[in-house]
């Protein structure tokens, strides 16, 4: 690609050249934006190198943009603001030297070169001049373009002392492996398996962003079988590492639970961009080695594996540092994944449905979404045979709900009228008399309105079922 012919009619960057000629500075796009502009993969941030004071540059081209807001960074020498659509950051060329306690650096003025080598993986060292005398040059000290060609992932320099500066570089590379799909040279792996336990000095919010970047990726597998085969997901999610080794019966899954949930995995990234239903995917088996068991005559089972699953989330988002917001919904998806699947049967009552619709309530698809991906069988017929099943299953949801017009399941009968004609105040009591209506209803025992509600709630007081005591 002639990078010269993308970037000479942009009016931005333009205008940057001739502020750095104006100054007589030397300015480069570095990094990520240049990666991207050769992959035809749209990036609307871009980092500019300054030979010199990255934010006295970047307030010389506000200026000019009549840009106000202006973040200045000293302690790293860089500047950031906004333009239109675009994240501008401007860092002055540096030199790094790192201690073995932190993978924060000590930051000193540098050259180009300097600059360039510092950086992480060879296609991220790719830089393109905005000077007058080259405008437009891609300069490739490390064989950048090359690499992206190769489609792989190598270090500018010996990865071991890379990924001892900060190892956190070593979770980046799984990371870009798997958003470009990628392979990553073979040092890299030998380097992350020996600097894996450095990872101890990075904060968890770091590798869980990492990680969590991996996941969100196109294939997720590519990132999570890397960080497997490197020895690192020992250190930041043993319980998935776990999963590897442990057979199951191949009726409709893979024989080994840790390959069956990266398929899982990458099925719903197939279908869905749902970052927590993938998170759900990936843990939907995480008790399995737990509760292994074989039977003779069946093979291998794991009963109560998904209600385990279900309670180790909470511990887990904890230690990961991954937003409470989002642990119920995975612990409910865990816990009832192999729920529709019991559903199939013509024997299934509408009773047994309607407990679907209310444990599920608004993640029901999610819900048939991870099960039709956990499917995994090599044989074609097994696996229309069981997403036909699923189905079976939603249609039998859909029935239920045009039958009783459940929607969001509430007791059409309110504490109040409860507290009324039992004579009571607030209480636990009021909330076991309306689970008791509630349980009715979910039954088919009574109509879910508020006539047939209060007829039952008025059995329930003259059967004597619930002790009054006077209030």
């Amino acid at each position: 690609m002639n990078i010269k012919n993308k970037i000479e009619n942009d009016e931005l960057l333009k205008s940057i050249s001739e502020i750095a000629q104006e100054n007589n500075i030397d300015v480069y796009i570095v990094g990520g934006f240049v990666r991207d502009l050769l992959l035809n993969r749209k990036r609307n941030d871009i980092d500019f190198m300054v030979v010199g004071s990255g934010p006295d540059f970047a307030c010389k081209v506000a200026e000019r943009l009549n840009v106000n807001d202006v973040k200045i960074f000293k302690n790293f020498g860089t500047a950031y603001f906004k333009f239109n659509y675009f994240d501008l950051e401007f860092v002055g060329s540096r030199k790094e030297s790192y201690s073995q306690k932190s993978r924060k650096p000590d930051v000193a003025e540098g050259s180009f070169e300097d600059d360039i080598k510092r950086r992480d993986f060879t296609v991220n060292t790719l830089a393109v001049s905005l000077n007058p005398n080259n405008f437009g040059e891609i300069i490739d000290l490390f064989n950048g373009i090359k690499d992206l060609e190769n489609k792989l992932i190598r270090t500018p320099l010996d990865p071991d002392k890379t990924f001892d500066d900060d190892p956190l570089r070593i979770l980046r590379a799984f990371r870009f492996a798997s958003q470009l799909q990628f392979t990553v040279d073979e040092p890299i792996m030998h380097a992350a398996r020996k600097m894996r336990e450095r990872l101890k000095i990075v904060s968890q919010e770091r590798i869980t962003t990492e990680f969590l970047k991996i996941l969100e990726s196109q294939k997720p597998s590519i990132g999570l079988q890397l960080l497997f085969d490197s020895k690192v997901l020992d250190v930041i999610f043993p319980e998935i590492a776990n999963l590897s080794g442990v057979e199951q019966r191949k009726d409709f899954h893979h024989k080994d639970v840790f390959k069956h949930t990266l398929q899982v995995v990458d099925n719903l990234a197939r279908v869905s961009n749902n970052l927590w239903l993938r998170f759900a995917g990936l843990v939907h088996d995480i008790a399995k080695p737990q509760t292994k068991k074989f039977v003779e005559g069946t093979g291998w089972t794991f009963h109560g594996h998904e209600e385990l699953g279900a309670r180790m989330m909470k511990p887990i988002f904890k230690r990961m540092k991954l937003p409470l917001s989002k642990l119920n919904y995975v612990e409910k998806l865990v816990r009832l994944h192999l729920r529709p699947i019991a559903l199939v049967s013509d024997e299934v009552t509408d009773s047994a449905i309607r407990r679907l619709i209310v444990a599920a309530g608004e993640d029901l698809d999610d819900l048939i979404t991870l099960c039709r991906a956990d499917i995994t069988s090599k044989n074609p017929e097994k696996v229309m045979k069981y997403l036909s099943n699923y189905d079976k299953v939603m249609q039998k949801v859909h029935d239920v709900k045009e039958r009783d017009k459940l929607r969001e399941f509430k007791s059409p009968v309110d504490g109040k009228i409860i507290m009324k004609i039992f004579g009571i105040k607030p209480s636990k009591l009021v909330g076991e008399i309306k689970k008791e209506i509630e349980n009715a209803i979910l039954e088919g025992k009574i109509p879910n309105n508020y006539e047939e509600a209060y007829k039952y709630l008025l059995k329930i007081k003259k059967s004597g079922k619930f002790k009054i005591q006077k209030q």
